[in-house]
């Protein structure tokens, strides 16, 4: 009947959608092992780059990088030391450079990439909740 809105539509199948876009990305998990290079000890690095660079060593998605991959992240870590001693120019080349590798969660996401986040969160340190805000937590039910 007309002015009674539109016809229903077919209803999507949802779980099915859900599943085949869940499908389409790679798990990953940190192992606990370290992957790639050293930095070579003729640079003088910043300590800044250097936690950095094992960051990177020890990062998930670090089992999947070759040996040009290694080349590409060690020229990084030499800008990285840049941006640290103060050349705040490279910083836009920097940012780039890192979503290539899946930095960030939002790089990650365009990768397809997903860290399984039982192994991630059991690396993290637990934090000692302050007694006096206990019951505050308690009372929300976090």
């Amino acid at each position: 009947m007309p002015g009674r809105g539109s016809p229903p539509q077919k209803e999507r199948s949802r779980p099915n959608d859900t599943a085949r876009r869940a499908a389409e990305f790679t798990h990953i998990a940190t192992t606990g092992k370290v992957f790639g290079p050293v930095l070579p000890a003729e640079v003088s690095w910043s300590p800044r780059t250097t936690a950095w660079w094992q960051t990177w060593r020890e990062c998930a998605q670090a089992f999947m990088f070759t040996g040009t991959d290694w080349d590409f992240l060690l020229d990084t870590a030499v800008l990285h030391n840049e941006l640290w001693t103060g050349t705040t120019g490279v910083a836009a080349e920097l940012r780039l450079r890192v979503a290539k590798f899946g930095a960030s969660p939002e790089d990650r996401l365009r990768l397809k990439l997903e860290v399984d986040s039982d192994v991630a969160l059991s690396k993290q340190p637990q934090t000692q909740v302050d007694p006096r805000k206990a019951r505050y937590l308690k009372a929300v039910d976090a």
